[in-house]
């Protein structure tokens, strides 16, 4: 568990009832990674999501090569794995720490029960994941338009 104040500061959480605070608080664990850590990989099955509290993190995918290629990066105060909060659960990307870390983990099984118990909790809870994806969406098509070349007329 994890101080309710401690969530209460971050954006991301605005708009939550002290109760639903405290919920997230009780299924939230602080961890602390070096850099080059692996939180997952793409495919593997999600439990948690991530608040960044230090450091930054990377999105990651694996190209044909091998190599890998950053498709987004968040930092404190930025969340990611919130596909543990939509079915099928599974990672869409690895997810690494390109610093040392400071994060907090919130357990996403415990969470979609507390969401099953308090609808309006849960209806939050994927505004706030939709609100993530619609911003990385955007980024991800901004960086697809500074690769491709214009359309010849």
């Amino acid at each position: 568990m994890v101080s309710p104040e401690l969530i209460r500061r971050y954006p991301y959480f605005a708009g939550l009832s002290m109760d639903q605070i405290v919920t997230l608080a009780k299924v939230a664990d602080e961890q602390k990674v070096e850099a080059g850590h692996y939180f997952f990989h793409e495919g593997d099955e999600l439990c948690c999501f991530y608040l960044v509290l230090e450091g930054a993190v990377a999105v990651v995918i694996e190209m044909p090569d091998g190599q890998e290629a950053v498709i987004s990066t968040a930092g404190p105060g930025e969340v990611f794995a919130w596909s543990a909060l939509v079915p099928p659960h599974t990672a869409t990307a690895s997810v690494k720490a390109m610093t040392p870390c400071h994060v907090v983990a919130f357990d996403c099984r415990e969470l979609r029960k507390a969401f099953e118990e308090d609808c309006r909790f849960g209806y939050l809870m994927m505004v706030k994941a939709a609100q993530v994806i619609r911003d990385r969406l955007v980024a991800t098509r901004l960086q697809v338009l500074a690769h491709t070349p214009p359309a010849e007329s």
